[in-house]
């Protein structure tokens, strides 16, 4: 069954659960973000930074195409189970128990094959709807990162409800012994345009990878083992897959500007660009600014799906809403969620701003354009034991 066949039969049969959930009342909202100079903001794009380091390693490792590490997807994802109580649910899935449960690990960013691909045939990229979710990684519950890492998740009944986890990794080394270690960054946020995949780093930007180069590695040696054994051994953690990064996205802002805390993203495929917010805290935290979060639109290139040497914001906006978790924007319309109020706020420039119910403990948000269904908001949650990855109808956000 396609997506397009099982989000009409969840709409159908989730009607009635629909009409049956007590929904807080959304009220118009006296805050509304403001606008900031766009020339504050810019991006220096690297696309090439390990080129040659990934030549060698791809030489020596060879990749594996998405469909490939998904014929191999050895996880399975399950049906979800908690009572969400928001408006407009519509469908979902949760992670095996082990990974529901697991306290070093904490899923945070989302996005699919629909930011990668648009509608164009289902939304399939390398024959699969994927959703994609970006993890960080503890040494131990309550312990430091040390890497981070994404999944992909099949969501299309046409295959087995599977999933596979790549790690993600940086180049090192030289061409004639390329090597790779652990990226050990929040992966707040991820993005998918393409073939290129924005995964959000809070203090520098956004690290960028591309899907047609994962690697295969040996799933031998110790858990704690990574990168380079031998001249044709590699380990990764016992994993199957890496993910190699390929450049870098650094953010800068002008002088006296405070630096940006690069906490979400989410794609815009109508304004071609990607959206950024802050997680802040209005005050009394010590892991987070304590000050008004802030929005900013990246443009990519035209006709592109890579930036320009050069970005400057083509939106920036001071936000009245603090500990943001996710955001995202389409067609002039933008939703931020935060987890510490556990609301999702809506606002357009025209219709100003709304706020609704919204799940404990969520986090980023990716829009799901459709060209014959109800159009989604994708979003999880990464409070242990309940890590739901949910679906909403679009329209119960709005105006």
């Amino acid at each position: 069954m396609s997506i397009r066949n099982r989000v009409f039969v969840g709409l159908v049969a989730g009607a009635t659960l629909v009409a049956t959930l007590v929904t807080a009342p959304s009220a118009q909202a006296a805050a509304a973000p403001t606008t900031l100079p766009n020339s504050q903001f810019t991006l220096a794009a690297n696309y090439h930074q390990y080129d040659a380091l990934n030549t060698a390693l791809v030489g020596i490792l060879g990749t594996a195409a998405v469909h490939t590490v998904m014929d191999n997807a050895n996880h399975d994802r399950t049906g979800i189970t908690d009572s969400l109580g928001i408006a407009g649910y519509n469908g979902g899935f949760k992670f095996d128990s082990g990974d529901d449960g697991d306290c070093a690990n904490y899923p945070q960013g989302i996005t699919t094959s629909r930011d990668a691909v648009g509608t164009a045939n289902s939304g399939n990229y390398d024959g699969h709807q994927l959703v994609v979710v970006s993890w960080y990684t503890k040494d131990s519950c309550g312990g430091a990162q040390e890497r981070s890492r994404i999944t992909l998740v099949d969501w299309d009944a046409t295959y087995p409800n599977k999933y596979r986890k790549v790690l993600l990794v940086e180049p090192t080394g030289t061409t004639a012994a390329p090597n790779f270690r652990d990226i050990p960054i929040h992966a707040g946020g991820v993005s998918w345009y393409g073939d290129y995949l924005y995964v959000a780093d809070t203090g520098r930007g956004m690290r960028v990878f591309d899907m047609r180069k994962i690697l295969k590695t040996d799933t031998g040696g110790t858990a704690d083992q990574i990168g380079r054994v031998n001249a044709t051994t590699y380990y990764a953690h016992n994993y199957a897959y890496v993910l190699p990064q390929i450049g870098t996205i650094t953010a800068s802002t002008a002088s006296g500007v405070t630096a940006l805390a690069w906490s979400s993203i989410s794609l815009d495929r109508v304004s071609k660009s990607i959206v950024m917010t802050e997680y802040t805290c209005q005050s009394g935290c010590t892991d987070y600014p304590n000050r008004a979060p802030r929005a900013i639109r990246f443009p990519f290139a035209s006709g592109a799906t890579t930036f320009a040497a050069s970005t400057t914001a083509s939106q920036a906006l001071q936000l009245p809403w603090y500990k943001l978790n996710g955001v995202a924007s389409h067609n002039n319309r933008w939703w931020f969620n935060s987890s510490g109020s556990k609301q999702l706020y809506y606002w357009t420039p025209a219709d100003g701003s709304r706020t609704f119910a919204w799940v404990g403990g969520g986090e980023s948000i990716s829009y799901w354009e459709d060209d014959t269904n109800p159009d989604l908001l994708w979003s999880l949650q990464e409070t242990v034991g309940h890590r739901n990855v949910f679906n909403v109808l679009q329209a119960s956000y709005g105006a």
